[in-house]
């Protein structure tokens, strides 16, 4: 059983060019089996330098986190928090991928664990939402082990991989806070 505990999350920076890049490129093929593929111009050093100064770029103007998932320095995974929005609502879209070589370990589970105390943690949020296709049995289990619910349901909803998919639409609140 690998040492979640180790596990740890941290801001793109420059320094991660390099490693941010070979992670990118070496899970492309399996992240495009279930997300939307990158545009081939974003796996170059230019276009990941670029990534990594518009997310600095968004965490000052508090519109969105990026997070690199680091166990021992080795990049396995990213974590974001997009679309936060403030006042009145306090919430943001969670969405991460993980490495095909660290799935199935518990690994997202835990990465998703973090990101929770630090959205509801120092950055106030009071809503996360998430989505994930039904096929994706996975990632549902690591939203439902976070807490999370699912409050919706689309029906063809996404045009992924030539066909039409339905999402689901899971929610989670912060507990800590009093309305």
């Amino acid at each position: 059983m690998p040492d979640l505990d180790r596990l740890q999350l941290h801001p793109p920076s420059s320094a991660d060019l390099p490693a941010l890049l070979a992670f990118e490129l070496d899970n492309r093929a399996y992240f495009e089996h279930w997300v939307t593929a990158r545009a081939p111009s974003y796996y170059h050093q230019e276009a990941i330098a670029a990534a990594i100064e518009q997310a600095q770029r968004e965490r000052e103007q508090d519109r969105a986190y990026q997070y690199l998932a680091k166990l021992d320095g080795q990049i396995i995974g990213r974590v974001n928090l997009t679309g936060v929005t403030r006042p009145y609502f306090n919430k943001a879209a969670l969405g991460y991928r993980i490495g095909e070589r660290f799935g199935g370990r518990g690994y997202a589970t835990r990465v998703v664990a973090l990101l929770l105390d630090e959205a509801f943690g120092a950055l106030d949020l009071w809503r996360l939402e998430a989505t994930a296709r039904p096929q994706n049995l996975g990632s549902v289990a690591v939203m439902q082990r976070n807490g999370f619910h699912q409050y919706g349901k689309s029906e063809q909803a996404m045009f992924f991989q030539n066909a039409w998919s339905d999402l689901l639409y899971f929610e989670r609140r912060n507990t800590q806070t009093m309305a």
